[in-house]
């Protein structure tokens, strides 16, 4: 990776990010919209903007919503009551979840039937059978959809991985006597807003790796880290202030900070070169997983 300065482009997800098969999908959500009472639309805590797809608010129009702010563990808990204030504000309802350790998914029951009081209250009172609450499932990629799922339906019927695109295909789960979810696969849109966007998405892994150059992303997570959260940075990697002193007179430092990462955990190649895509797969990994510790990529403005 030769780079002169600190600005890293984003050339290669920018234009070729976007699988055909997105498009098929947005129409199919389109069309299922019609069947559904309430749309839960999933978002990772750490990017709440990032990894909400501008098309979804379009689409569902004025379905009833609520915002699920997954991978809550991996952000840090004050922003994310900040998030869930912030739509809050915007007459959005939204809780925070761990689908992995069950945090929070037993608010979602109770949080669809008050989404739907009115309806089943004026059903109730004409003396019909309280009908079925169908609601549909929506998210980007890899913002813990499948793992969500299984939680809140307490049963694992759903294929779960650490990657984008994972869950394939349309179903029905029935939770207790009255809910009835549909999920959806995760689609991400044509066009980021700006690259920052893209960034983060990629940080988060909703964009698979191989329409990504890791070393970009990865140079520019640690920058990023450098700039904000050097204390989790500098203890993961086990980086002394006297090696950041060391290396800060080099022109291009957050280079040669990469560089010490891959020193320190021995991603080399003959002749002591670093292996910048070993260093980027061990960042990246690290940071998606929370190893580097709780953050969140996007705060709520104060105004």
């Amino acid at each position: 990776m030769q780079k002169n300065n600190d600005e890293k482009s984003f050339s290669k997800v920018r234009l070729s990010w976007y699988p055909g098969h997105m498009a098929k999908t947005k129409k199919q959500i389109t069309e299922d919209l019609k069947l559904v009472d309430v749309v839960i639309e999933i978002l990772d805590a750490r990017i709440p903007i990032s990894s909400q797809n501008p098309d979804i608010s379009h689409l569902i129009n004025n379905k009833k919503r609520l915002i699920i702010l997954n991978k809550a563990d991996l952000a840090e808990e004050n922003e994310t009551k900040n998030w869930i204030e912030y739509f809050q504000r915007k007459n959005i309802r939204a809780i925070e979840t761990d689908s992995n350790q069950g945090k929070g998914t037993n608010q979602v029951t109770s949080k669809i039937e008050k989404l739907m009081s009115n309806e089943l209250k004026i059903q109730s009172d004409k003396g019909r059978i309280r009908k079925t609450i169908r609601v549909m499932i929506v998210g980007i990629p890899n913002v813990g959809k499948s793992s969500f799922i299984n939680r809140i339906a307490k049963k694992t019927a759903m294929e779960v991985g650490n990657r984008p695109g994972v869950t394939k295909q349309k179903q029905w789960i029935r939770i207790g006597q009255q809910i009835e979810l549909l999920d959806t696969p995760g689609i991400l849109w044509p066009k980021f807003e700006n690259e920052k966007v893209g960034l983060n998405l990629a940080y988060t892994g909703s964009i698979k790796e191989d329409v990504i150059e890791k070393t970009e992303v990865a140079y520019s997570l640690i920058k990023y880290l450098d700039e904000n959260y050097p204390e989790k940075l500098y203890e993961k990697y086990k980086i002394t202030k006297e090696e950041i002193e060391n290396i800060k007179k080099y022109p291009n430092y957050h280079l040669e900070l990469m560089h010490l990462i891959g020193r320190k955990r021995g991603a080399l190649i003959s002749g002591g070169e670093i292996d910048e895509e070993k260093v980027a797969k061990i960042v990246l990994d690290d940071f998606k997983n929370g190893k580097i510790g709780r953050i969140t990529l996007e705060k709520v403005e104060r105004k």
